[in-house]
């Protein structure tokens, strides 16, 4: 059967607020043999507390290695550019993720090699200042992903992007993307799930879910409870395979290639 790699904000949840039938329709896909993964471009939580939150908000029992971050694929590609120090601006997440490929976390922009921005909800000037001395030094620069906002019950809040954005401005210098839609992920997803298997791309944001199933070669479904709320919306090049007002419906919906876009 497929892999399903779902997204968490605007799918599954939004903040602490779960979508109506989350869970029985990720249990659903598991009882018709499907393989239930996420994917999220959040870097504030290490893959345990996303399952944790995963299972406190909506009951399905998410386990640490269902859960892919933006962090992991961050720190994959840090370790991959052989960098030894980095200065992070983000979560905790980002610094497990760090640790784990062996890279020093420091506070000094002048030795870092490497800055890794994410979402940072306890962002200080002095952070941001201290990224920008950093990059203008010559350290690499890796966003953890470059969306620029992320949805929750009253509305869109600022993302990632927008924190990488000032220190882009600031410095003068693009990042390298590490989440959604980008390689570093798509790698980091193929490498869980394996290159064989038939994978579909669960998401709200068109510009990153269905931009990254394109881009790897997968299926896609959009689901309207987050980022956007109407097909009318996405751009012709980041129309899905399956448009669907919530993943409650999503059970059952999972049909063959080319499967056309419909509710």
């Amino acid at each position: 059967m497929s892999a399903l790699v779902v997204d968490l904000d605007g799918v599954v949840y939004l903040g602490d607020e779960p979508i109506p039938g989350a869970r029985q329709a990720l249990e659903a896909c598991e009882r018709s043999g499907h393989e239930i993964w996420f994917a999220t471009n959040s870097s504030l939580r290490t893959p345990e507390e996303a399952a944790d939150k995963i299972r406190r908000i909506t009951g399905y029992g998410a386990q640490p290695q269902q859960v892919v971050t933006s962090a992991l694929a961050a720190a994959r590609l840090a370790g991959a550019l052989g960098v030894h120090k980095a200065l992070v601006v983000g979560g905790s997440g980002v610094r497990q993720a760090l640790s784990a490929q062996g890279i020093e976390i420091v506070g000094d922009p002048w030795i870092a090699d490497v800055v890794i921005v994410g979402l940072a909800l306890d962002l200080q000037y002095d952070t941001v200042r201290d990224a920008t001395l950093a990059v203008r030094n010559g350290a690499r620069f890796i966003a953890t992903n470059l969306d620029p906002s992320y949805p929750m019950p009253d509305g869109q809040w600022p993302g990632a992007g927008a924190i990488v954005e000032l220190v882009r401005v600031a410095s003068g210098v693009d990042p390298i993307a590490a989440g959604k839609p980008d390689m570093a992920m798509i790698d980091l997803i193929v490498e869980r799930v394996g290159s064989h298997t038939d994978i579909w791309m669960i998401g709200d944001r068109p510009s990153t879910d269905v931009a990254m199933a394109k881009a790897a070669g997968w299926r896609s479904v959009l689901v309207l409870t987050g980022v956007v709320d109407s097909l009318a919306d996405v751009p012709a090049k980041w129309i899905p395979d399956l448009v669907i007002d919530s993943i409650e419906r999503l059970p059952g919906r999972i049909g063959t290639p080319g499967w056309p876009v419909g509710r």
